[in-house]
Parts: structure tokens; C-alpha cells; sequence
């Protein structure tokens, strides 16, 4: 074994990795296999809260994330939240693990996307194969991955086209360029592009992407015939089901759509998504009692999840609400008592929720207006009126009574528009954060550790795209570590210009166009020349 290990080519010494497991026997065995193939900078915790903590506030090259379902927070919930929470960068790379190879765990799973999935136990043979394969496919894709990240969604689409056709990352680079176009608003180009990458291997991702490109140009025919062609090919492809589904709505056959998210909850219980997504078309369609399984596994799935929220009280009323309309009077007075019931449930358990609360009035109003109780039923709407105005974000109370109320006509939400490039990659901008990582980076530059630096410098990106300082300290850190290294020169004298072209785009001030200015001038000259040590001032 240990030729074997000597005779990788994947380095792991500058490699930071964080290994989570609620077993102690576990994480310790694995620590060790992880230090035998050369990870020094290593990080084993326990599964808990903070592990999401430190995710957000560090920068990991790779994430090995243990699952035990009978733990009180689960590898999966991790999983979960990361995603929904945006902690999972692209270029860092996430290995789920568990012990627990049952479908719907290992289906739930793939829903957050993670990297890879290991069965535990495994081999430091396995292990290794599965470590060597994302580790060279991250290095590969690492320019993609990174222009991604920052949002230089055009560098990202010029990068993809620049892997060759051989490379083992071809098909992946071309699903990423096609994902890209797509935000872009190049949705003709990006299906063009996947259709003729489709038919030359038919793979089974790529035609996900390319229904995509077909229900967002409203090819909404093209699109189903794609789907149910997959859905047949490949049982389990949930994504394609859920796309199926979006697309049957489109054209309004709602029965077909419930169908196939039936389809897709049976297959993949454990998603909150797909379940309320399912009870939203069965109420429509008037399958009341599959809608209101949904709803309640919705409410016992969310007690430890990021997709908590009051929306299926609200939902399992509604259904209420309309068995009441139907039934006869005895029956009515348990219904009635049920859907309060509901209610009071959920603004119990979502105290704080100062929207549910209007919503909830507007619940009772309609219930009462169903009822023929005119006058508590325009009291109630006053009162949610009344709620609503006391909010900063005000509802529109139209919209919400059509909403809750189920509609049978379908009610399929527009797609969002789609962004401007740089209204998309400014958004969310946290510049006194970003600030304050991009000073940790200096002090780690200061006292040598330049792979720290790098990653904070990185990270301070994360936290605002236009971080000027960041951008700059992270060109003169590449462009310091070509000139003194041979290995991997010219992917790092890439960095160099890819961020100097990114602070180029940005408004500076005076100290920052200077030291612009100075770095380009150095990029221009021959590497043996450049001056040994630090080329410029790291802007604090």
C-alpha cells in the first residue's frame, strides 16, 4: 500500500482539509488514513451547529462530511443548510459519508449536490481513488470553479471552452459553460451548444441542462418528450421528475404533474421542497388526501431543517378550510376546531413571524366568507389589513388570498427575471466583513504562511465580490509565487491576470489604481527580473 501511496501524483500537503463525524472511532480512523496520504493541515470535529459556523468563516479545500441518522444533528441537515445557505463555495470540494446506503438517504443526498458519496466503512484504497479524482478535478476546473464564485460568469464561459476534448473534466467544463449562458440570459446558445454534447454520448446530466434550456425557452413540448424519455431511462433521475413536473404545469395538465411528483416523493420522501411542491398541485387538482400527507411529512421533516417554516400549517388549514365547504354541519364544527388548531400551531411555534399572522387572518377571513359569516369574516380581513400595514415589507393581500386558498386554476409563479451580471454579482456584498478577512490574510502574509493568506484573501471575495484589496493582494500573491516556482507557472501567471483584470473593472481610489498600476507593470516584465520578496505594499 505504501508504493501505492508514494506513486500518487496528487499532492495533499497544501491541502486544507476539515473532517466532520459524530464517531470518535471513525473520525480518529479516518484522520489517520488522511494523514498517510500527506494532509497535514487538518481539522476532525463532531457532528454539531458549529460545524456550519466554521464553514462559513474559514476557507476548506476539502470536506468530509459523516452522516449517522440516529445523531440529533445529522451529516445530512449539514449538507442541507450548507447548500440552502450558499457555505458550499464551488471550488471547495464536499464528500458525503455514511454508513447508511438506503435510497432515500443517498437520493436526499444528491439533492444538495455534494462532490462524491462514500459507503461507510471504506479503505484507505478507497479513500485515496475518491480523494485523487476530486482533487485533480478541482485543480482542473479550479479557474472555472473560481470565476463562478467571485460571479465573473463571462471569464467562467471562456475558461470552460479552453478544456479539451480529452480531458476527463470535458463533460463537466461544458455542463458549467451551459449553466453559465443560462444565467447569462443565452439560453438559444446554451442548449444549442448542449445538444450537440448530448448526442454525441447522451449523457444523462447533460439532458437535464438541456430540458432546462428548453422549458425556459418555452419548448415546453421538446421539453416533456426529454423528460419522459429520461424518467424511463433513469428511474432515479429525481431532477428530471421535478423538472417534468414544472413543464406538465406550463402546459396545464396538472394531473400529469402530480403524478410525477407522486412519483418523485416516493423515490426521494426526505426533500421539503418536492413534498410542498406536491401538496401545492394535489390541492389543485383536489387530491386532498395526498396533499395533506405531504404537507404533515413536510412538518415532521421540518423540525430539524433549514426549510422550516409555518408554510404547511398554512397549507394543511386551507385543506381544512375547503373539506368545511362540502360537509355537513356536525362534521364542520370538528373542522373548523382542526383548522384554529392549525393555525394557533404554527404562530405558537413561529412566534416572531410577524407575516404569518396576517396571512393567518386572511385564512379565517376566507374561511368565514365560505361560511356565509359576512361580517367576522370583513373584520377578520381588517385586522389582516391592519397587520400588514405594521410590516416593512407589506404583502399583497390579493396574491396571498390566492396562494393560500389553493386556486384550482394553476398557479405557476413567472420565472424570475433574470439578473444583470453585475447587479448579480454585488447583491449580497459584506464589506466590512470582507475587510476585516482581507486584514487576517495580511498577517498570515506577514508572517509567512502564504496558503493562509490565500485563502483568506479568497474568502474576503466571498464576502464582497468588489473587494479591491482582496482582488490586488491576490494577483501579487500568484504573481510572487511564479516568479520563485516553476510548478504550475503559467496557471498561476493566469491568476495573476484574471485578477487584475477583475480590480480593472472596479471603481479605486487613488492608493488602490496605483498599486494596480504598479502590479501590471510588473506582470509585464520577464519573471527573473521581478525583485525577490514582496513586489508590493498589501493594501490594509
Amino acid at each position: 500500500m505504501a508504493g501505492q501511496l508514494a506513486a500518487s501524483k496528487v499532492n495533499y500537503a497544501d491541502k486544507s482539509v476539515l473532517l466532520v463525524d459524530s464517531s470518535g472511532n471513525m473520525r480518529s480512523t479516518i484522520f489517520y488514513m488522511l494523514r498517510e496520504l500527506g494532509v497535514q493541515n487538518l481539522r476532525a470535529v463532531t457532528v454539531s451547529e458549529r460545524v456550519l459556523e466554521m464553514i462559513r468563516d474559514e476557507s476548506f479545500d476539502i470536506i468530509l462530511l459523516g452522516h449517522n441518522s440516529s445523531d440529533a444533528v445529522t451529516g445530512m441537515r449539514l449538507l442541507e443548510e450548507a447548500r440552502y445557505r450558499g457555505y458550499i463555495r464551488p471550488t471547495a470540494g464536499w464528500i458525503f459519508m455514511t454508513s447508511d446506503a438506503s435510497q432515500e438517504v443517498v437520493l436526499h443526498a444528491i439533492d444538495s449536490r455534494p462532490d462524491g458519496l462514500l459507503t461507510k466503512p471504506f479503505t484507505i484504497d478507497e479513500l485515496k481513488l475518491r480523494l485523487d479524482q476530486l482533487i485533480r478535478r478541482k485543480q482542473t476546473l479550479y479557474p472555472i470553479e473560481q470565476a463562478i464564485e467571485i460571479g465573473d460568469l463571462p471569464s467562467a464561459v471562456e475558461d470552460c471552452a479552453a478544456i479539451p476534448r480529452g480531458d476527463p473534466c470535458y463533460e463537466q467544463a461544458q455542463r458549467l459553460r451551459a449553466q453559465c449562458l443560462m444565467e447569462l440570459g443565452r439560453v438559444q446558445q446554451a442548449y444549442d451548444e448542449l445538444e450537440k454534447h448530448y448526442w454525441q454520448g447522451e449523457d444523462k446530466d447533460t439532458a437535464v441542462l438541456m430540458a432546462q434550456a428548453l422549458y425556459r425557452l418555452k419548448r415546453l413540448e421538446e421539453a416533456e418528450e426529454l423528460l419522459v424519455e429520461l424518467v424511463e431511462r433513469y428511474p432515479l433521475l429525481i431532477a428530471a421528475y421535478d423538472l417534468l413536473a414544472k413543464v406538465h404545469e406550463s402546459r396545464g395538465n396538472l394531473f400529469e404533474a402530480r403524478e410525477a411528483l407522486q412519483q418523485a416523493a416516493a423515490k426521494s420522501p426526505l426533500g421539503i421542497p418536492r413534498q410542498m411542491e406536491l401538496g401545492r398541485v394535489a390541492t389543485q387538482t383536489e387530491a386532498l388526501d395526498v396533499a395533506e400527507n405531504a404537507y404533515r411529512r413536510s412538518i415532521v421533516l421540518g423540525r430539524s431543517s433549514c426549510y422550516r417554516s409555518p408554510e404547511p400549517y398554512l397549507r394543511l388549514a386551507n385543506i381544512r378550510r375547503l373539506e368545511l365547504k362540502s360537509s355537513d354541519e356536525r362534521k364542520q364544527v370538528t373542522l373548523r376546531n382542526e383548522l384554529d388548531s392549525l393555525l394557533n400551531n404554527a404562530e405558537f411555534n413561529f412566534p416572531r413571524d410577524m407575516q404569518l399572522r396576517v396571512r393567518s387572518a386572511l385564512l379565517r377571513s376566507q374561511t368565514c366568507r365560505d361560511l356565509g359569516e359576512l361580517d367576522e369574516s370583513n373584520r377578520l380581513y381588517r385586522e389582516a389589513d391592519q397587520r400588514n400595514r405594521e410590516l416593512d415589507h407589506p404583502l399583497n393581500l390579493e396574491r396571498e388570498e390566492l396562494l393560500l386558498s389553493g386556486d384550482k386554476v394553476p398557479l405557476v409563479e413567472p420565472e424570475p427575471p433574470l439578473p444583470k451580471r453585475e447587479e448579480a454579482r454585488f447583491a449580497k456584498r459584506d464589506q466590512a466583513m470582507a475587510a476585516k478577512v482581507n486584514r487576517l490574510g495580511i498577517k498570515h502574509y506577514m508572517a509567512a504562511k502564504y496558503s493562509q493568506a490565500m485563502r483568506y484573501f479568497g474568502l474576503a471575495i466571498e464576502y464582497d465580490p468588489g473587494c479591491a484589496a482582496a482582488l490586488l493582494n491576490l494577483a501579487q500573491l500568484y504573481l510572487e509565487s511564479a516568479r520563485d516556482t516553476e510548478f504550475k507557472r503559467d496557471e498561476r501567471l493566469k491568476m495573476v491576470d484574471r485578477y487584475l483584470h477583475l480590480t480593472g473593472r472596479l471603481e479605486l481610489n487613488e492608493a488602490a489604481a496605483g498599486r494596480l498600476s504598479l502590479l501590471r507593470s510588473l506582470r509585464n516584465r520577464p519573471l527573473p527580473e521581478l525583485d525577490k520578496g514582496a513586489l508590493a505594499m498589501l493594501l490594509r
